[in-house]
């Protein structure tokens, strides 16, 4: 892919979806096709959006409301952009990131209440151009997401910890994304079997971008 600019691929969901373990599988399948791939992850990704996202999940930015957490994430955003995203674009990388501006569009726009307005104003203000050619929306349903999360051993963070009502909310603000982008969002039944799921995900994607004829590393 010398030359040209590279993919840019979101993954999107929930809480307990499953991700973030999609998004590094893809991430593994894309790489052994001898593909340049780099794997990130919002909020996060860089040093300074890392610096943000501990602010974030551990909790300490919610007296800021849900407007200040916008705005924080779209600080973060800004740097990812400018230091990890679009260079590696730049040359022709595979760009997969756990997680992205859509994120902001249902957590603190379906389900926190900003308007639109404000949401995607701040989004473009932050991404500019960066728009993911491609975003996997993986859903399960809230029940079992909770479930799956209820499992970690870490424990759950800002996020996870909110009420079912505001989980079916961003449940349905995803949903809802995937028929206001139809370009470029996929839903994908991540309830089913975690290798089944991956290989979905990976024929989709092989298909997208005209991958059938890469050739595998050390072929």
């Amino acid at each position: 892919m010398a030359g040209t600019r590279g993919r840019f691929i979101t993954f999107e969901g929930g809480e307990g979806t499953g991700k973030s373990t999609q998004s590094k599988r893809l991430a593994t399948a894309l790489g052994a096709r001898g593909l340049d791939v780099v794997l990130t992850r919002e909020p996060g990704g860089s040093p300074a959006a890392e610096a943000i996202r501990g602010l974030l999940l551990s909790g300490r930015a919610r007296p800021l409301g849900v407007l200040g957490e916008a705005y924080l994430f779209a600080a973060a955003r800004i740097d990812h952009v400018a230091e990890l995203i679009e260079p590696s674009l730049g040359r022709g990388a595979f760009v997969i990131s756990d997680r992205f501006a859509d994120s902001t569009r249902v957590y603190q726009g379906a389900a926190g209440g900003l308007s639109v307005d404000v949401v995607d104003g701040l989004i473009d203000a932050a991404i500019g151009a960066t728009v993911p050619d491609l975003t996997i929306v993986v859903d399960v349903p809230v029940e079992v997401g909770l479930a799956r999360v209820g499992h970690r051993a870490a424990g759950t963070d800002r996020f996870e910890s909110d009420a079912v009502a505001v989980h079916e909310a961003r449940r349905r603000g995803f949903l809802a994304l995937a028929d206001r982008f139809p370009e470029r969002c996929v839903v994908v039944d991540g309830s089913r079997d975690k290798d089944v799921v991956s290989a979905d995900i990976l024929a989709l994607v092989v298909r997208r971008f005209g991958l059938d004829g890469e050739r595998v590393r050390g072929d």
